[in-house]
């Protein structure tokens, strides 16, 4: 698998197009407590970019193209993401797009909706997943951590493709987008501390 390391504090080239893949790596998933380290893009000619993020880095490129509403961003589980990029980068993130929302509107006969899982069932790909819990906050990452990162965004635009067809065969696409919409708004409300099963209960 090809794919560009970069740390972030040389400029960085990247031609987007359309769409784009992203997923991060950070130091545990507590949004309060743990650091983004990694941020991983993968074009729609399949050009992968792995950009390295140190606690004072605040990449504006990445900035840029996170903030271009002409941009489709397309995550697996963007709750999550967006909220770790939007703290760390201070800016507003839309036209997002999220495989496993989409996974769990499509694929109701099943309760896994894991990147996986997704890849498996519908592209016959097994990827490794022992270094999700690794260390990314080490200064020089191995070249399996790379090659793990690297595989944990080059399938999304398939799978958006794949996973379009059958919302729309089922009639789902529209509160798809719905949902899509409301992500950005749901991630910085995790970051403001809100439960939100809580704050839409009775």
């Amino acid at each position: 698998m090809k794919y560009f390391l970069h740390d972030n504090d040389l400029p960085i080239e990247i031609d987007v197009g359309n769409s784009i893949a992203i997923d991060t790596e950070t130091t545990g998933l507590n949004l309060t407590r743990d650091r983004l380290c990694l941020i991983q893009i993968c074009t729609e000619n399949k050009g992968i970019h792995l950009i390295k993020i140190g606690k004072n880095s605040k990449s504006p490129i990445i900035t840029d193209i996170l903030r271009n509403k002409n941009i489709l961003k397309i995550f697996h589980f963007a709750r999550f993401d967006l909220a770790v990029l939007m703290k760390k980068l201070n800016c507003n993130i839309s036209n997002v797009y999220c495989t496993k929302v989409a996974s769990k509107l499509a694929r109701t006969s099943t309760d896994s909706h894991s990147l996986k899982t997704l890849v498996l069932n519908y592209l016959s790909i097994e990827i490794p997943k022992f270094e999700q819990t690794s260390d990314w906050g080490t200064a020089n990452l191995s070249s399996s951590q790379l090659e793990y990162a690297a595989s944990d965004v080059l399938y999304l635009h398939q799978l958006k493709n794949i996973l379009d067809k059958v919302l729309i065969r089922e009639g789902r696409h529209e509160i798809a987008k719905d949902i899509f919409n409301f992500l950005p708004k749901l991630s910085m409300l995790d970051l403001q501390g809100w439960e939100v099963n809580s704050l839409l209960s009775h």
